[in-house]
């Protein structure tokens, strides 16, 4: 980092008060009863949610404006305006039973580092930009990290806007509903770099007792569906020799995944999130199973055998039972470095800051994964209470809310080029 950055803004820290009351506010909309949210893409809430954004960045004196899938940008001016912008930002709808932080932080923390600018008098060389990307989540339709994904190309416009709701409800119509179907391109503009601060969503941070992670990627990850196909018999009378049940053959090859992820160290991840029988009597042997399975690891070599031993120890199950079997992946985002140069602007705002820290790679995946495609990008993490994320029960320090403010604050004025 410059010897004047040092010198002259070393001394700043975010308003965590001020942070802190914002991520409180945003809570009650969608608030839940236990404590959490539910803001879900696109809905009455989430326009709420995007609409006081909005009111607190104009306030702050950001122009805003918001693209074609949505996605929202403020920004503050630079003194070369016409310099590409370093930007920061995630998003602010939730899952169904989600929590106070996951997106929103990022959003807010994004927003403080313009107001602790504003209450400073400091102007960057390049302007600053605090984005709010639409759909992040994938639960009411089902892509996640939507709007970022067509920003950075990698999905068609056409194809977001045509996604469905259970309810058969269009992306395209219920932007034009909440009146957040902008006129700009959804497309990647000049960038110098970008940041995004979230929580870890896991417990690592929290049992190393650190106060920030330092991200340097995201773990490859897919997510598949299983479905094998039996003969419904009935419970009493059928000999188990002669069913053809397919929970013999989940019986067979599940206890071998698990171990299979074991064996592929401790980064390994294996989930099976959805396991249904059908027709779901408790008297009747199914005739259909349906399931999915979640597979992730940061090793590209690692993630690749456990990819392809999943679907040969299915095949083999489903083959010694005389099941018949369909196996396919449904999403898949293969993993991500982030960029040198703002990782190491992300470790000289720790040292300025004096924050304890640890190098990570990112479990879960985020907007960044996309951004990180076509501009410059990096991660800030700050531990969540018992690495509960997607959970009602979310929960993070205040003190973790404005170390991670801080960083990012200091992060993004290394790369601003503050001069002074």
């Amino acid at each position: 980092m410059r010897a004047s950055q040092h010198t002259t803004t070393g001394h700043l820290s975010t308003n965590g008060e001020r942070l802190w009351s914002r991520l409180e506010a945003m809570a009650k909309i969608g608030g839940t009863p236990k404590g959490g949210c539910n803001r879900q893409a696109l809905t009455p809430e989430d326009a709420a949610g995007r609409e006081l954004f909005m009111d607190w960045c104009r306030k702050a004196g950001c122009e805003i404006r918001i693209d074609e899938i949505g996605n929202i940008f403020a920004r503050r001016p630079g003194r070369s305006n016409a310099l590409p912008a370093v930007i920061t930002g995630s998003h602010l709808d939730t899952q169904p039973t989600g929590g106070k932080y996951d997106g929103v932080y990022g959003v807010l923390a994004g927003l403080e580092v313009l107001e602790t600018l504003n209450d400073n008098s400091i102007q960057t060389e390049h302007p600053l930009e605090v984005v709010v990307w639409t759909n992040e989540e994938g639960c009411r339709f089902n892509v996640a990290m939507m709007g970022s994904a067509v920003w950075a190309g990698a999905m068609d416009l056409s194809a977001a806007y045509a996604l469905t709701d259970q309810a058969g409800k269009t992306v395209r119509d219920e932007l034009e509903r909440i009146g957040h179907k902008g006129d700009i391109p959804a497309r990647a503009t000049a960038i110098k770099a970008a940041f995004e601060a979230h929580i870890e969503q896991g417990p690592m941070l929290e049992a190393a007792d650190r106060m920030i992670g330092v991200v340097s990627g995201v773990q490859h990850m897919s997510r598949h569906e299983i479905i094998i196909e039996g003969q419904e018999a009935h419970a009493g009378p059928t000999p188990m020799a002669m069913r053809k049940d397919p929970v013999m053959a989940l019986a067979e090859f599940l206890p071998g995944l698990y171990q299979l992820a074991s064996d592929q160290g401790q980064h390994s991840r294996m989930t099976f999130g959805i396991i249904e029988t059908s027709p779901g009597s408790n008297n009747t042997v199914p005739g259909r199973l349906k399931m999915t399975v979640d597979i992730r690891h940061p090793d590209r070599e690692a993630y690749d055998t456990l990819l392809g031993m999943t679907y040969t120890r299915v095949k083999e199950a489903c083959e010694n039972y005389g099941l018949a079997y369909e196996m396919h992946c449904f999403w898949e985002a293969h993993g991500v470095e982030f960029d040198p140069a703002c990782i190491e602007s992300v470790r000289n705002a720790v040292e300025v800051c004096g924050f304890s820290a640890m190098e990570m790679v990112s479990g879960a995946g985020h907007d960044a994964c996309n951004v990180a495609a076509v501009v410059p990008t990096s991660m800030i993490f700050i531990p969540c209470e018992g690495g509960l994320s997607h959970n009602e029960a979310e929960a993070t320090a205040p003190a973790h809310v404005t170390a991670g403010a801080t960083v990012l604050l200091h992060a993004m004025l290394e790369q601003a080029e503050f001069s002074g």
